[in-house]
């Protein structure tokens, strides 16, 4: 299952960093073609983050292109070197956080609202997308949110530590005890 989910967008390397980093740069000096790239290659990560806090499709897209706003407006602030991926998701959770302070409700996320996995994926059939669904909303929001940021926005469990401000044991541990929850909901084993 996360490979179907990594095989989407597997931001981790570093020749990704740096493509990610020159669209950064592009951006930051008015690029539009820089700007769709990049909104391309990260869109899918942006709204799962959104959409992992806000729990809502709706406000899920408002923050994800708020978020794509916001680096239009700011791409001259990234430090060229650094996590791009980081800086990108720091922005979406910053404006997730304010949505959700904003609105001060957080409401049940429906089964078929829950779709990081964009549709336009050849490599996730209907029936997978489903089965991903099911088993994603089988974690807690928490673990989620780990799962989602590691093997679909690639990001190392210490760039995942750092941008949810948790310890590094507690991002490895729920990433661990999600895998496992994962594990049974697919498989069916019994973890005993």
């Amino acid at each position: 299952m996360l490979v179907l989910l990594a095989t989407n967008t597997d931001l981790g390397g570093a020749q990704e960093r740096r493509e990610l980093d020159g669209l950064l740069s592009g951006v930051a000096a008015g690029d539009r073609e820089a700007f769709a790239r990049l909104y391309r290659r990260t869109r899918t990560a942006v709204y799962g983050l959104a959409l992992s806090y806000v729990k809502n499709a709706h406000d899920a897209q408002d923050v994800a292109q708020d978020a794509f706003v916001r680096v239009w407006d700011r791409a001259h602030q990234y430090r060229p070197g650094s996590s791009p991926m980081g800086w990108l998701l720091t922005i979406t959770r910053n404006l997730a956080l304010m949505k959700l302070r904003q609105s001060s409700r957080q409401t049940d996320l429906e089964p078929e609202e829950w779709d990081a996995i964009p549709e336009d994926s050849p490599a996730v059939t209907p029936e997978d997308r489903q089965i991903l669904q099911t088993a994603l909303a089988a974690l807690a929001d928490g673990e989620r949110q780990i799962v989602l940021l590691h093997a679909a926005a690639g990001l190392k469990h210490r760039e995942i530590a750092a941008l949810l401000e948790l310890p590094l044991p507690t991002v490895l541990s729920k990433y661990h005890r999600a895998l496992k929850k994962l594990k049974v909901q697919l498989e069916g084993d019994d973890p005993q």
